[in-house]
């Protein structure tokens, strides 16, 4: 049983993915973080000393907060935000034991710079379809849960992402993009270090439904059907994007939790019938 205050690995893991994940913050002082630069998935860096002047952004949720092994820093660090009325607990075991279970640890070098309100910022075509909603959820799930997509015409991708500070997806000769036969959210789950199994079976039904090759996968046209149905229901791509990020949380927990799972009608039918 989790002490007081604490949250277990195994229970953090289960949130993480899913749209009520608190937010993560990792209090690491910097110098410890520069010699271990990964964070646990969706999870921000805000050194223990810096804390109290972010506090204000944190106000309204709840947070974790993770340190090397969850003992006095991160101890600290939460009852500080809880002090300023944040609901805070600690990982227990902190950043040292997710690592000895061999779990995800997305690479900050990987991550591009932050805007002046702390996110990332990507560009890519305006009318989505699937990779260009895929790459946003895996993004806001694991990565920058703030994070900002801005859709604008093909023509336009690099520049408006030079200009704004941001990084382009999903278009050709760029790092975020596809890779031979797979697709950008491929790319996305190795580059970020993500590559688990519910995200990899997922993966493979998006390349499928991205690539058309819908043998890949049982799911890729039922994906390839919703998303193009989702694409003519929402002139919006903002609006889309918002819409498709439920989608793929249904698909993901599909991934995860229910590939076992049949279905077969009527369910209360007595024996003998």
């Amino acid at each position: 049983m989790s002490a007081p205050n604490t949250i277990s690995i195994d229970k953090l893991v289960r949130l993480i993915g899913t749209p009520k994940c608190p937010r993560l913050i990792d209090v690491r002082q910097e110098n410890d973080f520069e010699t271990d630069a990964h964070l646990i998935p969706s999870a921000i860096h805000c050194a223990f000393d810096k804390l109290e002047d972010q506090v204000e952004a944190y106000v309204g949720q709840s947070a974790i907060v993770i340190c090397h092994n969850g003992a006095s820093l991160s101890q600290g660090a939460a009852a500080l935000l809880r002090h300023r009325g944040v609901p805070a607990e600690v990982l227990e075991g902190g950043i040292d034991t997710w690592r000895q279970e061999r779990l995800p640890l997305v690479p900050f070098a990987k991550l591009p710079p932050v805007d002046a309100q702390g996110r990332t910022v990507w560009v890519t075509r305006a009318r989505p379809k699937i990779d260009r909603i895929a790459c946003p959820w895996l993004i806001r799930r694991f990565v920058d849960p703030h994070a900002v997509f801005l859709f604008v015409a093909p023509a336009d991708v690099v520049a408006v992402a030079e200009r704004f500070g941001g990084v382009p997806f999903d278009i050709e000769n760029v790092f975020w993009s596809h890779r031979g036969d797979t697709c950008t959210f491929d790319t996305m789950v190795e580059e970020f270090g993500l590559s688990t199994p519910p995200l990899l079976r997922l993966a493979n039904i998006v390349r499928g439904a991205d690539t058309a090759h819908p043998e890949l996968a049982p799911e890729a046209p039922g994906l390839l059907a919703a998303s193009l149905g989702l694409s003519r229901m929402y002139a919006d791509d903002l609006q889309q994007l918002e819409a498709g990020m439920l989608l793929y949380d249904a698909f993901y927990r599909w991934c995860r939790d229910a590939t076992e799972e049949t279905h077969n009608w009527p369910t209360n039918r007595p024996r003998g019938e």
